[in-house]
């Protein structure tokens, strides 16, 4: 509609009866003369409002379900955050509860040998230089480290030092195959030399091929001439199995290593050896045996021992009974037969 006088004229007159209408309907109120007009149209577009209505729901459902859902993700974000950090937070709390664990067992497993030791990490598994068992740990030179060192931990022997750089050092573990070292038969003394064997038991060679020793016998280091590369009184290791004694002049044996070799954490260096051979004093106490439960069980007679034990009375008082007859019968009979006979004695004797 192009725009002239006329029509902006029809437009301000239709805004005037438009205001006019509203102003009659408020005043009205429930009995306003265009009730009923509204009512009319209410029913016409009613419908009408609703379809729209069902059209437009579910696409304003869908951008409040994506501002929720946006809202959600970043609560989940948030809440999957904190988990992780409490996990993290109580990992990390076992795994110190669990090193300080380790680090008071081989305080007081220096304290039985009075070994002076430096407190290590483990730190890397192998080594550069070629060696099969080797772990690096987290002090060297800086801390006092030398070679040929023995180290240990709360269990036992561990290995000794090989190579030592400012911080950090290479300790060759025990189980390595050439790894050897003197041992010591706890109360029998026997001497011999362990040699490790990867991740089977340790071979010990005794000294004396006749010397008597049974499974579950246990073994100290025997400790090196001043004190390098091995302390005395280290726990090895307990003997497993004993090859028959074949009249050599060694005899070998297989033990079972107190340390375990692929779960090290906390380790010592010995740096200074004890004033005296602790002998087995480091070794841990052996454990009680249980004590044996015997279990006495009494067979209950059965119901009728009662009846079977009155009949037996009944059958025994019937023999006495009848070795009682026996017995005055045969006495009638002697009597009767010694009448006979003085009877026949006097009859002899008469003239």
């Amino acid at each position: 509609m192009r725009d002239t006088r006329e029509s902006r004229l029809l437009l301000v007159l239709l805004i005037a009866i438009a205001f006019a209408l509203i102003t009659v309907d408020i005043r009205g109120g429930q009995e306003s003369p265009v009730d009923g007009a509204r009512r009319a149209a209410a029913a016409v577009f009613g419908p009408v409002e609703n379809g729209v209505a069902a059209a437009v729901d579910p696409v304003g459902n869908a951008i409040g379900a994506v501002r929720d859902s946006g809202e959600r993700h970043t609560r989940i974000a948030a809440l999957e955050k904190e988990n992780a950090e409490l996990k993290a937070k109580l990992g990390s709390d076992d795994r110190n509860r669990s090193r300080l664990r380790e680090l008071d067992t081989l305080l007081k497993t220096a304290g039985a040998g009075q070994y002076g030791i430096k407190g290590a990490q483990v730190i890397a598994i192998g080594s550069a230089q070629g060696f099969s068992w080797t772990i690096t740990i987290d002090v060297g030179a800086r801390d006092g480290i030398q070679r040929d060192m023995t180290v240990l931990n709360g269990a036992g022997l561990v290995g000794r030092v090989t190579t030592v750089g400012p911080s950090t050092s290479t300790v060759l573990l025990a189980n390595d195959p050439d790894f050897t070292v003197g041992t010591r038969m706890e109360k029998t003394d026997e001497l011999g030399f362990a040699t490790g064997q990867g991740d089977r038991p340790l071979l010990v060679q005794l000294l004396n091929g006749k010397a008597k020793v049974k499974p579950g016998d246990r073994l100290v280091t025997f400790g090196s001439q001043g004190d390098k590369p091995f302390v005395p009184g280290v726990p090895v290791g307990e003997v497993l199995r004993v090859d028959p004694s074949g009249g050599g002049l060694t005899r070998n044996v297989y033990v079972r290593p107190y340390v375990g070799f692929s779960k090290l954490d906390i380790v010592g260096v010995v740096v200074q050896a004890p004033r005296s051979n602790p002998r087995d004093a480091v070794l841990p106490p052996k454990p009680k045996p249980a004590p044996t439960v015997t279990v006495t069980v009494t067979p209950k007679p059965p119901a009728n021992a009662a009846n079977e034990g009155q009949n037996q009375a009944g059958r025994n008082q019937q023999n006495q009974n009848l070795n009682q007859n026996q017995n005055a019968d045969g006495n009638a009979n002697q009597n009767a037969g010694q009448d006979q006979q003085a009877q026949q004695d006097e009859g002899d004797a008469t003239p």
